[in-house]
């Protein structure tokens, strides 16, 4: 639809008369409430629908279940950051300004965790640098006690600058993670989820895009008894893009869950997801849901995403849900795909036909299938650790 035919429609809708001020079928993503206020998000039955996937008995208490008085009071895992030019590294208390400016939770967790950490970490990378060292945040966990954890990061205008987050050890803990990106910075941040085995972790990474900015979010998800962790995008100004990627892979028992949501609210913004999944094993179980709403106010918007999963073995399971919902007709384009199945007999018959046995030739297209995440992460220490680490999956495979 054009702007003269979307003007139209406006017009129109405009004109007719209507029983009530607002329809509202609680479907849309827009539509969830937001409140730094714990007792505005009831407490969970698993009957709700961003919850209908989440083993509730497994969150370890993360979710505060016997109501909005209690609090996670366990230790939170230890933050550490290199030092790095430019780059600050702070300690403050939850009365900061900085924390929740235009972070706001979305779900009880999230608020769980805001009403509950004490201190939280900021880094703040200054304006107009260039960066060529990534900056590493090391959270390393040592408790098994329910703990909530909140760090800030703050990314000056057109600065250049790489982040991974290496999160490792054992906790049971929820947490908020901030990025404010600057005008015109281009920021590549990498997410690695190597938790112990007994780790229940529930996260919220939401990220504000300032003026033609660029922001590439990796999650890479292997470790951990659950996960659930919820990357967010919202653009603050005209001419951002963020990609948002990931790859998880779930052996037996454990539960994997990525929802990701991109809110496009300003003009000639930019988005592109993709997320992979391998799972394995009697009770391997992922879950991705894929949001991405274009609002009615804005043009020009060039939005896709995609999910593909492998299912490697009997006993496994991937739910995979891709949401798009468009606002308004005056877009670039707009699109989403998702996909669950095993091996594609085509490649596997063409290995095979040029004389690779069937195991190897398994192999190979789990390799190829996992690489183009890996190959998006763009640090390269990054990418040869989680290569080691998913060749040490795949050479354990029973193909």
């Amino acid at each position: 639809m054009g702007e003269e035919g979307e003007t139209l429609v406006v017009k129109q809708a405009a004109g007719q008369q209507s029983d009530t001020d607002e329809v509202k079928f609680g479907t849309s993503r827009a539509d969830r409430p937001t409140s730094y206020n714990l007792a505005d998000f009831p407490v969970l039955t698993g009957e709700e629908e961003d919850w209908r996937f989440t083993p509730l008995h497994r969150l370890a208490g993360l979710h505060l279940p016997d109501g909005d008085d209690a609090l996670l009071t366990g230790a939170a895992p230890k933050v550490s950051v290199t030092e790095v030019d430019g780059v600050t590294i702070e300690t403050v208390g939850r009365d900061d300004k900085r924390l929740g400016s235009f972070m706001i939770p979305d779900d009880r967790t999230s608020a769980a965790a805001w009403a509950s950490f004490s201190q939280a970490t900021v880094i703040t990378v200054a304006d107009n640098l260039e960066i060529d060292t990534p900056i590493t945040v090391s959270v390393e966990g040592n408790s098994t006690d329910p703990a909530a954890q909140h760090i800030y990061v703050a990314v000056g205008a057109n600065t250049h600058v790489n982040l991974v987050i290496n999160q490792t050890g054992k906790a049971i803990v929820s947490q908020n993670i901030e990025f404010a990106i600057g005008e015109g910075a281009n920021v590549n941040v990498t997410s690695v989820q190597a938790w112990d085995d007994e780790t229940v972790h529930i996260g919220s990474q939401q990220a504000s895009l300032g003026k033609d900015s660029t922001f590439k979010h990796v999650v890479i998800t292997y470790g951990g008894s659950l996960v659930r962790l919820t990357p967010i995008t919202r653009f603050a100004g005209e001419g951002a893009t963020t990609n948002m990627y990931g790859l998880y892979f779930a052996d037996a028992g454990q539960h994997l869950e990525h929802r990701i949501f991109i809110d496009h609210s300003t003009n000639n913004c930019t988005s592109d997801a993709l997320y992979k999944g391998a799972l394995q094993g009697q009770g391997a179980r992922t879950v991705w849901v894929g949001d991405v709403l274009i609002r009615g106010n804005t043009s020009g918007t060039d939005s896709y995403e995609k999910n593909e999963n492998l299912l490697l073995s009997e006993g496994a399971q991937a739910d995979s849900i891709p949401n798009l919902e468009i606002e308004t007709g005056i877009i670039d384009s707009g699109g989403h795909a998702s996909s669950v199945g095993r091996f594609d007999e085509q490649q596997l018959f063409y290995l095979m036909a040029r004389g690779i046995p069937e195991p190897v030739a398994r192999k190979l297209i789990v390799r190829g299938f996992l690489n183009e995440i890996i190959q998006k992460i763009g640090i390269e220490e990054v990418e040869a650790s989680v290569t080691e680490v998913m060749e040490d999956e795949i050479a354990g495979l029973e193909l």
